[in-house]
């Protein structure tokens, strides 16, 4: 069986790692997957063995709390958003823990420290006859500070008790002994008062520490805040993948129609949907026909028409028409809640990176703990029972060994990395993902809206013998100005841009799932693809050959004819990026394998992957199976990366080592992804996989100082230098001590704000740039026979090779050298018009000396 709890508790990877530890020790459990930052954990075990309870009482009994997740009643709001409200509440309390801890430690620092760095201090403060107060003073504006963040010493006590300390507990111990040590002072300044002991009274004013207490508890407080900001929208992708789905329906019910909260529509429904309207339910068309869509759920940027039979999805968009259908899966069943279980489990299987400060901390901690106590001891003994020097030796252990430097080595290079990732216009939600992102081997790149503009437009223009480009592109833009489709949207744009005035369209129709059919000044016009044309007898001729190859390159042929005879063909399509060809280029430079997935069909997704050279292509893959594929290649041992904009990405983002969300995207795809990418620019992914690595080369920098730091500071804190060079450091120099190396860490991560990325983008297409660096609208004239004025000897020859300028001017050279022949050839339709007095054998010859295939001549 396998289960999932939810754990509480934890506060960094050594208490992941201590629960994983205590439920494999169960007999029954063969796998346990513990989730730091989602705060739960994946059991699977035998159910004649072992009882969640018993797993339960695994986890209360190492320190840490567990319980089964609670469904949410019916009407009652979903556990899900009670855990996003929870978090939100933890973070305001964080933030508000700190800012107290703040407005506490600043007259605390400069009352403690004032003397010492020649502050102006109150008379009251220099006279030693004062001392007291002096100290008292600190030691009061010292508690809020331990107060306000009570749950280190809940969780470090709690955790060391049950033989599991984790950094908390030795925050805990290190700030705890530093008060008692000042607390002790503090009698101590007393008695020598008492007694008239002034160099007692001037010694133990000396051996306050209750500034590195403060000092030691505020920063890790803040620390943790900004840490927990990063990871806190975690939860609500899921909660953002349930709003998609409307929360009524309108069911068809004994003739009438009823509207019904989604929960109660059941399989075999008869549910009626309007234009503008989201599908509530999976289930299949029954009467009526529209174009809906899909692109939530398949990524294909264009509607699909739908008819009586065509299947229809929960959160799909009725974009057109009305229609009726029947239900077929509602509740969890549907695609929908499919996609939102598939990106819950991801996100719950991510185990989280340890940190190298975090996986230490089990040996770390305990081992300082020990050094401290047996300093002490040791001290004790060979001084005789000074408890004085032995304390003074053991506390200092304690607070230099206090793991401010340890703990800021690795946030503070992240954070100065996600801050240069934002000027960049990079959105780094997680440390995580700045950690994993340098190790990727693999990115997976979706199509629409991130390799290609996620929107057609025109990019081809094939007007007829007669027909100018700008009549052409009026009668196209008239035709389809009243339509709502998104090809109709384009060609309208084109003309809008190109400043073209439009006629009125009279008589409008749209034919579903063919065209439209208008009069424009009187006369006739078709526009639509080429089973309207056919229908009304409309002669394509050779222009099937030019759709033809139009579509092989990704793009949407769409015929316009007047009065039954054919005027021009537009070519309309989602074109590719600027800066795609050179970030696919960057990746490969840094040895990263490119694989482009996405769930458009299969001829457009090549034709774009030709384009750009990736060779690795998966077309027509709905979300599960590009979850599926994602968790194929991690299966192989890669690291993969995902960058992706649309909901149906989400499933796959959340399952990737590092998911990268285009900003232009959906919210859903952004939350469920740890790197947004605001510019919407897939140079910026590679940007930041060169920010990642700068920012691991710094963390490792902080730690191997941070650890030098440790290993030179606890042996001197604990005298092990005094028998031979007399060298023993106090608990004032630890403090002092741990502060510089704190300020070291954190003025090397500030190196980190020099950082350029070394790939960048061409600064400006250029002139000859290739159509992915500069699309540019390609304007040709198509020869028809049938019409006025058009030499019988004119041809087309429709060739196969082609791919660059080149090409075309080495079949322009040979069609030309043709004695009495001139040549027109047209890279993008993959054709050559000639005309002249050469046979068809002769022009067949020339092309192939030329090093091409002749498809067909007409």
């Amino acid at each position: 069986m396998k289960q999932k709890f939810t754990v509480t508790g934890m506060t960094c990877s050594a208490c992941s790692a201590h629960v994983d530890k205590a439920v494999r020790k169960l007999e029954g459990v063969s796998e346990v997957n513990v989730n730091l930052l989602g705060g739960s954990m994946t059991v699977e075990y035998d159910p004649a063995a072992e009882t969640p309870e018993d797993i339960i009482a695994a986890v209360d009994a190492a320190g840490y709390g567990c319980a089964l997740p609670q469904k949410a009643a019916p009407g009652k709001q979903d556990t899900r958003a009670d855990a996003a409200r929870q978090m939100e509440e933890e973070l305001a309390g964080m933030k508000r823990r700190f800012l107290i801890s703040l407005c506490f430690l600043v007259p605390l620092f400069y009352i403690a420290m004032g003397h010492m760095m020649g502050w102006p201090l109150p008379q009251l403060l220099h006279d030693s006859r004062n001392a007291l107060a002096f100290a008292f003073i600190q030691f009061l504006l010292v508690l809020p500070i331990m107060y306000v963040n009570d749950k280190y010493y809940r969780v470090g006590f709690k955790t060391l008790l049950h033989g599991a300390p984790n950094m908390d507990s030795l925050i805990a111990v290190g700030s705890i002994a530093a008060v008692v040590y000042g607390i002790a002072a503090i009698f101590q300044i007393g008695y020598g008062l008492g007694h008239g002991d002034m160099a007692r009274v001037e010694q133990w004013s000396m051996d306050l520490y209750f500034e590195s207490a403060g000092m030691i508890l505020t920063l890790i407080t803040l620390g943790k805040f900004l840490e927990t900001r990063s990871k806190g929208k975690t939860s609500q992708a899921i909660s953002r993948l349930m709003d998609l789905a409307p929360k009524t329906a309108v069911v068809l019910r004994d003739g009438r129609e009823v509207e019904l909260p989604v929960e109660e529509v059941a399989v075999g429904d008869l549910l009626l949907v309007r234009p503008g309207q989201s599908i509530p339910v999976d289930g299949v068309v029954v009467e009526g026909a529209s174009a809906v869509d899909e692109s939530a759920l398949t990524g294909e940027s264009l509607p699909v028409d739908k008819g009586p039979g065509d299947k229809v999805a929960a959160a799909s968009i009725n974009k057109s028409g009305s229609f009726t259908f029947r239900a077929t899966r509602v509740g969890d069943d549907t695609t929908l809640a499919q996609m939102i279980a598939l990106v819950d489990e991801a996100a719950s299987s991510k185990a989280p990176i340890a940190k190298l400060a975090d996986k230490v901390a089990g040996v770390f901690v305990p081992v300082v703990m020990t050094i401290a106590a047996v300093t002490a001891v040791v001290w004790l003994i060979v001084t005789g029972g000074d408890i004085t020097r032995a304390l003074t030796a053991g506390v200092a252990v304690l607070v230099i060994s206090c793991p401010c430097a340890l703990g800021l080595a690795t946030p503070v290079a992240i954070m100065v990395g996600t801050g240069k990732g934002a000027e960049n216009g990079i959105l780094i939600k997680s440390a995580e993902a700045l950690e994993t992102l340098h190790t990727i081997k693999t990115i997976v790149l979706d199509k629409t809206g991130t390799v290609t503009q996620g929107k057609p437009r025109v990019t081809d223009l094939y007007p007829c013998e007669g027909t100018t480009p700008e009549e052409l592109l009026c009668v196209a833009a008239s035709l389809e100005k009243p339509s709502e489709h998104p090809l109709a949207q384009a060609i309208v744009a084109e003309a809008e841009e190109r400043g073209i005035p439009l006629v009125p369209a009279e008589g409008f129709q749209a034919v579903h799932g063919k065209g439209v059919q208008a009069s424009l000044q009187g006369a006739g016009f078709l526009a639509g693809n080429r089973a309207l044309m056919e229908e009304h007898g409309v002669d394509l001729g050779a222009e099937r050959l030019l759709a033809d190859s139009l579509a092989e390159n990704g793009k949407t042929p769409l015929y316009f004819a007047q009065d039954g005879k054919l005027i021009g063909v537009v070519a309309v399509a989602d074109t590719v990026k600027p800066t795609s060809a050179a970030a696919i280029a960057a990746f490969r430079d840094m040895g990263i394998d490119v694989v482009m997935l996405t769930g458009d069909n299969r001829r457009t997704a090549e034709a774009i992957g030709r384009e750009l050279g990736v060779t690795n292509v998966i077309a027509e893959v709905l979300p599960q199976d590009k979850e599926r594929v994602v968790a194929g290649l991690q299966q192989e041992g890669k690291r993969v990366a995902m960058v992706g904009d649309g909901i149906n990405d989400a499933p796959a983002l959340a399952r990737t080592d590092v998911g990268i969300a285009i900003g232009a995207g959906t919210d859903v795809a952004i939350e469920s992804a740890d790197i947004v990418l605001m510019k919407s620019d897939l140079m910026d992914a590679v940007t930041a996989v060169e920010l990642s690595k700068a920012t691991i080369r710094n963390v490792k920098e902080n730690l191997f100082w941070a650890f030098c730091y440790n290993t030179i500071g606890i042996p001197l804190a604990a005298g092990v230098f005094y028998p031979i060079l007399g060298w023993q450091l106090s608990p004032m120099f630890g403090a002092a001590a741990m502060s510089l190396s704190s300020v070291s860490v954190v003025t090397n991560a500030l190196r980190l704000k020099l950082f350029k990325p070394k790939h960048t983008a061409p600064a400006a297409p250029r002139e000859d740039a290739p159509a992915s660096e500069a699309p540019q609208l390609s304007v040709s004239h198509i020869p028809q026979n049938q019409n006025k004025g058009v030499s019988p000897m004119e041809k087309k020859i429709m060739i196969e090779g082609m791919m660059c300028q080149n090409c075309v001017k080495h079949v322009s050279n040979a069609l030309n050298g043709l004695p009495g022949e001139t040549a027109n050839v047209d890279l993008e339709g993959k054709c050559a018009t000639v005309s002249g007095p050469a046979t068809d054998e002769e022009l067949k010859k020339a092309v192939e000396d030329a090093g091409y295939q002749v498809v067909s001549i007409q």
